[in-house]
């Protein structure tokens, strides 16, 4: 269970991120928000280490990175800007079933039952959550935070399927430079440069999100991807709604209706189930092709 607490600090950490935007960052665009998040404390990283891909680990961190930092961040912040933060967090939050379903062609096994099972009980209480009658929806944002969970879940998938290389704030550096540099002229483009002077407002709320939400949490995030399965560790991913609900509530003063909790008691209980759910899995990176055992019914 040590590893389960660890990897689970880190989307406790991502379900602070929209409180965190909204009311520190309101001024700043999404993509924007998505690159300095990134790029800086990867950047540090890598100088600090002076460690660099070599060989096909150059295309496989931008692969990465892309996935996991720079496609989903932009689509995270523009879900975030579109949506409240509850339902922002919680449509993603049927990444655990992309997961399965990436999961099946790449070792060619079928997932079994019982994981669909678990996965679409946290499904169910996304589902209450973002149709509670308060939720507003807009269809951008919506869209937005789906194509973020494929996006995250391919990047979990992948990053389970090649193993790094290296040690693992070393790849964690990597993917941030390479999701950063994608970012980087997305956010001249389509936000203009980056002229304002940023408050002590400003800077503690990207200092937050570069340090604790992107530099420790996507550490802890891929380590568990190393030490756990790959769709416990995205039903681990559940938290962040849950969080981000919570902040709301607690900090905002949102109001919740019933039906929400019950949709988050849903969402406990199936990262709870899954977490101790015996699948015989392997949770080491000493073969990559044993993986696919589990996937059977």
């Amino acid at each position: 269970m040590r590893n389960s607490f660890l990897t689970a600090i880190a989307p406790m950490l991502w379900g602070t991120t929209y409180i965190v935007t909204t009311e520190f960052l309101p001024e700043y665009g999404p993509i924007s928000v998505a690159m300095i998040r990134a790029l800086p404390i990867g950047l540090m990283l890598v100088l600090y280490f002076r460690v660099f891909p070599t060989g096909i680990w150059w295309w496989r961190s931008l692969v990465l990175g892309g996935l996991n930092i720079g496609l989903f961040f932009a689509l995270l912040f523009v879900a975030t800007y579109r949506l409240p933060g509850g339902i922002a967090a919680t449509v993603g939050a049927i990444q655990p079933i992309l997961v399965i379903l990436f999961s099946w062609p790449l070792f060619k096994q079928r997932p079994r039952l019982i994981i669909l099972l678990v996965s679409l009980l946290g499904v169910l209480g996304v589902g209450l959550l973002v149709l509670a009658p308060t939720a507003q929806l807009d269809l951008i944002g919506v869209l937005a935070a789906l194509a973020g969970a494929m996006t995250m879940a391919g990047g979990v998938v992948l990053t389970k399927y090649w193993q790094r290389p290296v040690s693992l704030i070393v790849f964690t550096s990597w993917q941030l430079v390479a999701g950063g540099l994608i970012l980087l002229p997305l956010a001249i483009l389509f936000e203009g440069p980056f002229l304002q002077i940023p408050s002590g407002q400003n800077l503690f709320g990207f200092s937050w999100l570069a340090v604790l939400n992107t530099g420790l949490a996507y550490a802890l995030w891929f380590r568990g991807i190393e030490q756990l399965p790959a769709w416990k560790v995205s039903v681990l991913g559940l938290l962040s709604p849950v969080v981000a609900v919570g902040a709301g509530y607690f900090l905002l003063s949102q109001s919740l209706v019933f039906i929400q909790l019950i949709g988050v008691g849903l969402i406990l209980a199936s990262i709870v189930i899954a977490q101790r759910l015996n699948t015989n899995e392997p949770t080491t990176t000493e073969n990559r092709w044993s993986l696919a055992r589990t996937f059977r019914i």
